[in-house]
């Protein structure tokens, strides 16, 4: 089975795990850590920095898809060049922290030129949570008209957890489980839902419509790999038990 068919696969059964190493991490010793992670615990593919360097000794290393993020389409089709399987407009989590926000217009004209620079690549593209609720789904099905293949939603950053605990995770993964439902509700390609996520809410964005979910600072901010491998297989275990669930 090809990877695009793995991919597509994953994505059928709701059962896709991305692991996310950053947009902006370029430590080679740390994304090659969280790939060979990824891949050991059962992730369905990676998504890393969209540079070309890195995507070569990632892809020397590993053998699920490789996808790769940024907010630049040049730099897509570098990596794509390189042996990226699949593209990412988004992961914006780390600009934020800069005080930059990115708006309906603009992400829809970076997707609409990755999708001419890379008319045969599958285009994944996260709709901001910084937008109002009805404007991400909005712009989540001008996404979709314009060719994106995937639609990814955050919110984790904009969440401000009152509680501690389990109560706190739920809190956490509020604003992207809403986001999944409203816009898995108005378009046919699958949603991956992301930002914010442990393996308590990860059945609940399956339950709430996505079709996969997206991991980062859980498992990039671990300094041991067997930790690593460790929290993927207990999310690869959470969308066994959500998939399920949904069967029935």
């Amino acid at each position: 089975m090809t990877m695009q068919a793995r991919l597509a696969q994953a994505f059928a059964q709701k059962k896709a795990l991305k692991v996310i190493s950053g947009l902006n991490n370029f430590d080679v010793a740390n994304v090659t850590a969280v790939a060979k992670a990824a891949e050991l615990g059962g992730a369905t593919f990676v998504d890393i920095a969209a540079d070309a360097d890195l995507v070569r000794a990632v892809k020397a290393l590993i053998n699920i898809p490789v996808c790769v993020s940024a907010v630049e389409p040049g730099l897509l089709v570098q990596a794509v060049a390189a042996g990226a399987d699949l593209v990412e407009i988004g992961n914006f989590d780390s600009f934020y922290a800069q005080g930059r926000r990115f708006e309906a217009a603009e992400v829809l004209a970076l997707t609409k030129e990755t999708r001419a620079l890379l008319p045969n690549v599958t285009l994944s593209v996260t709709v901001p949570h910084t937008l109002p609720l009805d404007q991400q789904v909005s712009l989540a099905e001008a996404l979709v008209n314009a060719g994106a293949d995937i639609i990814q939603t955050e919110g984790g950053t904009s969440s401000k957890p009152q509680s501690a605990g389990t109560l706190g995770l739920v809190e956490k993964a509020a604003p992207t489980l809403a986001a999944a439902y409203e816009i898995s509700q108005a378009v046919a390609v699958p949603v991956l839902c992301a930002s914010g996520l442990s393996s308590v809410t990860v059945p609940m964005a399956i339950a709430s419509g996505a079709a996969g979910v997206g991991i980062g600072s859980a498992i990039n901010q671990l300094n041991s790999e067997i930790a690593m491998i460790a929290v993927v297989r207990s999310l690869v275990e959470a969308l066994d038990r959500a998939s399920l669930t949904v069967s029935v």
